[in-house]
């Protein structure tokens, strides 16, 4: 079964799931949110989610430049015993639609741990591409999440920084893989997308003397119409991002990326950013070459 009959089969299932009637139809930056649940929360589980939502929404509206995802979205919560949230998955079949599960237990603390919920609000931001593609779907949502949410002070940039350097290297190709296009492994899906948004970010930034980013590119898909709701071809993604940016980056590491396993030297980067790790934390060097690049994308 291909993705997109995968996500309308998933629709057509979500739909007959029980459901209440919305809950609270939340307002936030350009759009709103109708929060639906599987079964009445308690009211301090439905006001802690309601903040949970907020801020997972402001994080991603913020990363846009003050605008939400998409106008209006459904967000159906199911509830579960304890206090973890897991199983996010999002779709643009007949208006966009997340769904989250929520532990009947969970808290501020828990929710302020969440990553789930604003990693699946970014894929709301960007077009339903072909399957082949999904790497670059989930590398965005996996690489941008952290940053939005550090640049509204719900991260520390040592703990963004840190899972990149813990977890970029499950995204270099294993033996026998191929370019990002071929080989649709977990890991190659999720960090090698990561890192080839890192790689893109780091080098729009150094090409135009940090004036743009990666979020630039991707404010002017979102603008274009470039949501969850509607299917746009690589290419137009690839123009339509470069266009913004004023330089080819996007298209040269997709060319370069695409069809052959390459390997980037992660710990020279580091260097060059100026990331140190020390055990489960990093420490920043403020003259590093590439330090004012790293710090201008978790800078609040």
């Amino acid at each position: 079964m291909t993705r997109d009959s995968f996500l309308i089969a998933f629709v057509l299932v979500g739909l007959a799931l029980p459901f209440r009637a919305s809950a609270e139809s939340i307002p936030v930056e350009g759009g709103t949110i109708d929060v639906q649940y599987t079964a009445h929360p308690s009211p301090a589980l439905d006001k802690a989610a309601t903040q949970w939502i907020k801020n997972s929404a402001h994080a991603v509206a913020n990363y846009y430049g003050g605008i939400f995802s998409v106008p209006h979205l459904t967000l159906r919560l199911t509830l579960t015993d304890g206090h973890d949230t897991s199983g996010g998955k999002s779709f643009g079949y007949q208006g966009a639609v997340s769904t989250v599960s929520v532990g009947r237990n969970a808290t501020n603390a828990d929710f302020a741990d969440d990553w789930i919920l604003t990693h699946e609000m970014m894929h709301l931001a960007f077009p339903n591409i072909p399957d082949r593609y999904l790497w670059l779907e989930e590398g965005l949502a996996t690489y941008c999440e952290p940053v939005a949410r550090c640049r509204v002070g719900i991260l520390p940039p040592e703990k963004v920084w840190f899972d990149l350097v813990d977890r970029c290297p499950e995204g270099e190709p294993k033996p026998g893989d191929r370019g990002l296009d071929h080989t649709h492994t977990w890991a190659r899906t999720y960090w090698g997308g990561a890192l080839f948004c890192l790689r893109a970010d780091l080098e729009i930034r150094r090409r135009t003397n940090n004036r743009f980013g990666l979020e630039h590119a991707l404010r002017a898909i979102h603008a274009a119409g470039g949501t969850i709701v509607n299917n746009w071809t690589i290419d137009r993604v690839i123009a339509t991002g470069d266009g913004a940016t004023g330089v080819p980056v996007l298209r040269e590491l997709y060319d370069e990326m695409k069809d052959k396993p390459v390997t980037v030297d992660l710990p020279a980067l580091w260097k060059q950013l100026g990331v140190i790790r020390h055990g489960e934390t990093v420490t920043f060097d403020s003259n590093a070459p590439l330090a004012a690049i790293r710090k201008a994308i978790t800078e609040r």
